[in-house]
C-alpha cells in the first residue's frame, strides 16, 4: 500500500494502518494452517523421507448422486463406467465428499442398477437423509434423447423424462442443489429443473444436439486440475469448473477441426433459460458454490470455527474489492474503510488463534 501523499491527520492514519497491517500479517501467519510446506521447510527437509499429505476430513454436509446410464455399445459402456469411477474418486479422494454420502447407480452395478425404480428409491432415501443446509450434487452420465416433447435419460429398462427428474429434485429439502447433465440432448433439462437456489448445467443447449458428448471427459478432469482454479484461491467453484470445461471443449473441436456438436449451458438464476457464457444473467450463484470443502478442512470439522473462517474469507474479499476501487476514492475515505476491515480481520485471526490452541 502507498500512502506517501498523506499529510497531517492523514499521516496519523497512515501510521495506524501500518501497525494494523503488520499486526494482521503476523496474526494471519500464526493462525493459518497452510496445506503445503513453505519453501524453507521443503529445502530443510529435502533429504528426509517424504510424508504423505494429511487425509482430508470428510464433509458430512455434502451429498452426491451419480447416475450412469446405458451405453448401448460396448465402447460407450466402458467409457461411462470409467467416467463414473473417475468422478466418484475425485469427489471422495480430492474434494472431501464422505464416501457414505456418494451414491452410484450404473448399468453394470447389480446392487444399484440404473433403473427407474432404483432411481426413485435413491431419491426417496436422499430426501430423508439430507437437510436444508446441505449441498446436493446430481450427475448424469450417458446418453439422452428428445422426441420434440419429452427429454429423457437412457436407463436400464423404461426411461424417466426431465419433468419426472425435476419433480424428484425439487422435492429434496436441501436449499442448494447442483445438477450436471453430461448427456446428449440434455439442454431440454434446463427448464424443467430450473428453480431459484438450484444450479443446472447441461452438455448441450437443446434437444437437437443428439451426438454423443465429450463434456463429461473434460468436466471430470477439471475437478482434479489445478488449472481449473482460475483465481488460484485453492477453491473450486461450479462456475470455474464450467468455464474450464467449455474452454477445453472449444480447444478440442478446434484442434480436431470438427464441427462443434455440443454447446453447454449453465442456469443458476431460476429463469429456465441457461447461458453459454455466464455473465450478467447467470453465474452469480455458481461463482460462490464450491465442490471443495476448504472451510471445513481449515476448521477440522468444527462448525463454529468454520463460520469464523468464512467471515475471514468474506472480509479478505472485501479488502480486495476495496483495493480495486481505490483509484475512484478519496485517500482519507479509502484509508478509513481499509482500517475498519483490517481491524475486523485482526479480531477474527485472534479468534482463530485462540480456538486452535
Amino acid at each position: 500500500m502507498v500512502f506517501a501523499e498523506a499529510k497531517g491527520a492523514g499521516l496519523k492514519n497512515m501510521n495506524n494502518l501500518f501497525f494494523i497491517a503488520l499486526t494482521f500479517c503476523l496474526l494471519a501467519t500464526a493462525a493459518c494452517a497452510q496445506p503445503a510446506k513453505t519453501p524453507s521447510q521443503t529445502a530443510s527437509q529435502a533429504t528426509a523421507t517424504a510424508t504423505p499429505a494429511p487425509k482430508m476430513v470428510p464433509d458430512p454436509n455434502k451429498y452426491a448422486l451419480i447416475i450412469s446410464g446405458v451405453g448401448g455399445e460396448e465402447e460407450y459402456s466402458k467409457l461411462f463406467a470409467k467416467w463414473s469411477a473417475d468422478l466418484k474418486s475425485a469427489l471422495t479422494d480430492k474434494l472431501a465428499f464422505a464416501p457414505e454420502n456418494v451414491s452410484l447407480l450404473s448399468e453394470s452395478n447389480e446392487a444399484s442398477k440404473a433403473t427407474a425404480a432404483e432411481i426413485r428409491k435413491t431419491f426417496t432415501a436422499l430426501r430423508s437423509n439430507c437437510k436444508p443446509e446441505n449441498l446436493v450434487f446430481i450427475f448424469f452420465i450417458g446418453h439422452g434423447s428428445y422426441d420434440g416433447k419429452d427429454a429423457k435419460f437412457n436407463l436400464v429398462g423404461p426411461d424417466l423424462n426431465a419433468t419426472e427428474y425435476g419433480t424428484m429434485i425439487k422435492a429434496l429439502p436441501a436449499k442448494q442443489v447442483v445438477v450436471i447433465n453430461m448427456t446428449s440432448a440434455s439442454g431440454e433439462f434446463i427448464k424443467p429443473l430450473s428453480v431459484p437456489g438450484h444450479i443446472t448445467i447441461t452438455a448441450t443447449r437443446s434437444g437437437q444436439e443428439t451426438n454423443a458428448t465429450h463434456f463429461g471427459e473434460y468436466f471430470i478432469k477439471a475437478l482434479t486440475s489445478k488449472d481449473a482454479d482460475a483465481d488460484q484461491n485453492q477453491r473450486l467453484s461450479v462456475l470455474e469448473v464450467f468455464n474450464y470445461t467449455t474452454a477445453q471443449l472449444e480447444r478440442f473441436y478446434k484442434e480436431q477441426n470438427r464441427l462443434v456438436t455440443e454447446h453447454a449451458l449453465l442456469d443458476d438464476n431460476g429463469d429456465g433459460k441457461g447461458s453459454e457464457k455466464p455473465g450478467e444473467a447467470d453465474g452469480g450463484m455458481s461463482k460462490n458454490t464450491y465442490f471443495d470443502s476448504l472451510l471445513y478442512q481449515l476448521a477440522g470439522g468444527d462448525a463454529e470455527l468454520q463460520k469464523v473462517y468464512a467471515d475471514r474469507i468474506r472480509l479478505e474479499n472485501e479488502v480486495e474489492q476495496l483495493k480495486a476501487r481505490k483509484a475512484q476514492m478519496k485517500p482519507e475515505e479509502y484509508e478509513n474503510e481499509l482500517e475498519k476491515l483490517l481491524l475486523q480481520l485482526a479480531e477474527i485471526n485472534e479468534k482463530i488463534k485462540a480456538k486452535q490452541k
